[in-house]
């Protein structure tokens, strides 16, 4: 059963098919001149690709991720519905229908922040990624999704895994924390899943709005004198929350803090930022990064096997 991916997710890619015990083939991508990207799969995938169901990995961000995704379901839809019709002529033109049996695995699900509708005529850009992508396919597998009501009443069959039991094992045995906390409140359950792993009490920071633009969080009166603290979230940007949260559990005795998250964006130097603030990061591969140290592949291997059963 084969793993497609295209370059930059070869390894959760990779990591997928080991997990599954599947073959891994890699599509040749490019850019044009003018910055169009081409996509083309591999002929010797071909045979395996009409006679099994087609694990595609790939993510919504950046856009270009989007329209690559779009193109490696479509090509792998052509080549089970026989289509392989050629202005060289190569091989065979056209076979039978196979059938389509496609799941798209996804290591970050970009958009997934804009999962409501603020103002008047706004976009729910989650939504609409899903709708598009989940007519090219038949089930998808999203990887700690920021927000997974948003998608929880889509038609098609949606799988949300978490690398929490992994990210909890390398902390537990890298970092040893004596507490766990959450950047908010709505991100609570991520927190407590990991305390109960690693056996440890947890809590959230407080927000508190001081204007109409600024959001403060801050950490309650927490027992963390002399212990070690790991702030856990989904993803972490620019750092900015962890950073001022990092700073105030120092001044209530925390002599070690951490930070992990599954998808590592780290935009705007937030590594440059983190680094003078805590004493570790760490996040899975779902994007590339320096701090990816825990593979996201094992969660989506979860995911893929629960959709598999019902293809």
């Amino acid at each position: 059963m084969p793993v497609v991916s295209g370059p930059a997710y070869t390894e959760v890619a990779m990591g997928l098919a080991n997990e599954l015990n599947m073959q891994y083939l890699p599509t040749e991508t490019r850019r044009f001149p003018d910055g169009e990207g081409y996509l083309r799969t591999p002929v010797e995938g071909f045979n395996s690709m009409r006679s099994e169901p087609v694990i595609v990995v790939s993510s919504t961000f950046p856009d270009n991720g989007i329209v690559q995704t779009m193109m490696m379901l479509a090509g792998v839809a052509d080549i089970q519905r026989g289509d392989l019709s050629n202005l060289k002529g190569e091989g065979e033109q056209n076979l039978d229908d196979s059938g389509r049996r496609i799941l798209l695995a996804v290591p970050y699900y970009g958009y997934a922040r804009q999962d409501k509708r603020f103002s008047a005529g706004e976009v729910i850009a989650a939504g609409v990624i899903a709708d598009h992508l989940a007519t090219a396919c038949d089930g998808i597998v999203i990887l700690d999704i920021h927000e997974p009501k948003v998608l929880e009443s889509h038609k098609h069959p949606i799988q949300f895994v978490t690398s929490v039991p992994e990210l909890s094992e390398l902390l537990s045995k890298d970092v040893s924390p004596d507490f766990i906390l959450s950047p908010d409140k709505g991100a609570i359950d991520r927190a407590r899943k990991v305390a109960e792993i690693i056996g440890v009490p947890y809590s959230y920071l407080e927000k508190k709005r001081i204007d109409a633009h600024t959001i403060e969080h801050t950490p309650k009166d927490l027992d963390v004198s002399g212990k070690i603290v790991a702030i856990v979230d989904d993803m972490i940007s620019t750092g900015g929350t962890i950073c001022r949260a990092s700073d105030a559990l120092r001044r209530q005795g925390a002599i070690e803090v951490h930070a992990a998250c599954t998808h590592g964006l780290f935009t705007s130097g937030a590594l440059t930022r983190l680094v003078k603030h805590v004493d570790g990061v760490y996040s899975t591969d779902s994007l590339s990064n320096p701090r990816a140290v825990v593979s996201g592949a094992p969660a989506l291997a979860r995911g893929v096997k629960k959709l598999l059963s019902t293809l």
